[in-house]
């Protein structure tokens, strides 16, 4: 099995190239973000210390449910919550995700195990995946595409971007780049491509 980590920066498209491989044969893809919100239920890992953090924030609803949109308004205005959320999601995402890639090597069914996270490479990641993918859209695709889909402003679009990795890092860390500046259809034929490969077959 070949564990792929695939990252790119925000508007890039993403999320077609994973659903597109969700669909095949023998691969499985795992989201960070949607890993992270199931460990901050009440039952996950990362619940307990959530309520320490958050409380007296009103952060949580009668059933011990986790207001998101409190969260965010929380965390936005205490860098040193939001920091401390961060110290507490992140290595309970990658214990997650190292556990469930050592399980499926040794299950041996799967070919490729697939996690997308925005920060793979800023958390080092790169140790645990086989390889990176980099889904490449330029800047001025990306700017167009989240004002056009998301209704960003250009203030918004900028201050994303000066939060991201420059393309410079993302091509020094990843393998693989898949050019998503053309039709949809034009990235995909560049993963089914790639996925013929000798070392994705089992």
């Amino acid at each position: 099995m070949r564990f792929v980590g695939i990252t790119g920066g925000v508007g890039a498209g993403k999320t077609e190239i994973l659903n597109f491989l969700a669909k095949q044969d023998g691969i499985e893809v795992m989201l960070a973000d949607e890993i992270a919100h199931e460990l901050m239920e009440p039952d996950g890992a990362c619940y307990e210390k959530l309520t320490e953090l958050f409380a007296g924030d009103g952060v949580f609803a009668d059933d011990g449910s986790i207001k998101r949109d409190r969260m965010a308004e929380v965390i936005f205005s205490d860098a040193a919550k939001r920091e401390a959320l961060n110290a507490i999601v992140h290595p309970a995402v990658k214990e997650y995700v190292t556990e469930r890639a050592k399980k499926e090597r040794e299950r041996g069914v799967l070919r490729i195990l697939v996690l997308e996270a925005a920060l793979l490479i800023e958390e080092g990641y790169d140790c645990i995946c086989d390889e990176l993918w980099y889904i490449y859209t330029t800047e001025e695709n990306r700017r167009k595409r989240l004002m056009e889909s998301r209704g960003y402003s250009k203030e918004k679009v900028a201050q994303i971007f000066q939060s991201q990795l420059s393309e410079e890092t993302y091509r020094k860390y990843c393998a693989t780049v898949i050019d998503n500046n053309g039709a949809k259809e034009d990235a995909i034929r560049q993963v089914a491509g790639l996925l013929k490969r000798k070392e994705y077959q089992i």
